[in-house]
């Protein structure tokens, strides 16, 4: 795929797909927590996230899911929470040029934080 902007990039192929993985997950993070949420649109919610991150340049594949044991514990008198970073676990594949990278949004229990890592 040629790309435009790649003049604007004084970095390695890696480096570039990195930087775009940041780009998309702090894009999910940011986008969605907050949405209100119940176990009956689990599913579309997690489809529509989906979605619009394969939309994006670079990504090659998207898995979202939502905690639902998560959502039934929260869930007030009203039958709806919002979501938040700890119900999140998003994968993506991102590759520029040769290069291909993982990352991830989870929930890490031992620091109490919905951390975006890379995985290979």
């Amino acid at each position: 795929m040629h790309d435009p902007a790649a003049n604007y990039f004084n970095c390695t192929e890696r480096e570039r797909a990195i930087f775009e993985a940041g780009i998309k997950l702090g894009t999910v993070y940011h986008q969605y927590v907050g949405v209100p949420i119940n176990l009956s649109n689990l599913n579309s919610l997690e489809n529509a996230i989906r979605e619009s991150v394969m939309v994006q340049p670079f990504v090659q594949s998207a898995e979202v899911s939502i905690d639902p044991e998560m959502v039934k514990k929260r869930q007030g008198i009203y039958k709806y929470i919002t979501l938040s970073g700890e119900m999140l676990k998003v994968k993506l594949s991102i590759k520029y040029g040769r290069e291909e990278v993982v990352a991830r949004l989870e929930y890490i229990p031992e620091m109490d934080y919905p951390l975006m890592h890379l995985d290979g």
